[in-house]
């Protein structure tokens, strides 16, 4: 199952390290606890709207683009987890879902 919160988080962590920026650096600019916006990243804390607007004007970080790359991976792990079908033994009309993963 996707946990959008897990995948907004791991977003937001990938643009951060990717500009060099520190967990500090962001929750201090954002006027969020160090401690939250970690737990943010960590995917444990669903942020509301106005947070992860905030977050990512700390970021230089368009909100459409983060929600866009969260897009992305969501899309990623529903094709890694969706269902096959395969046939099974010797009646090609006697078929089984399988995951995938």
């Amino acid at each position: 199952m996707i946990l959008l919160r897990r995948e907004v988080g791991d977003v937001l962590r990938d643009h951060r390290q990717a500009q060099g920026r520190t967990l500090r650096e962001i929750s201090a600019t954002a006027a969020v606890s160090l401690g939250y916006l970690s737990e943010v990243e960590r995917g444990e804390k669903e942020a509301s709207s106005e947070l992860l607007a905030s977050i990512c004007a700390a970021l230089n970080l368009p909100m459409s683009r983060m929600l866009s790359d969260v897009s992305v991976r969501a899309a990623r792990s529903e094709a890694i987890s969706a269902l096959v079908t395969l046939p099974v033994g010797q009646r090609s009309d006697t078929l089984v879902r399988a995951s995938a993963a």
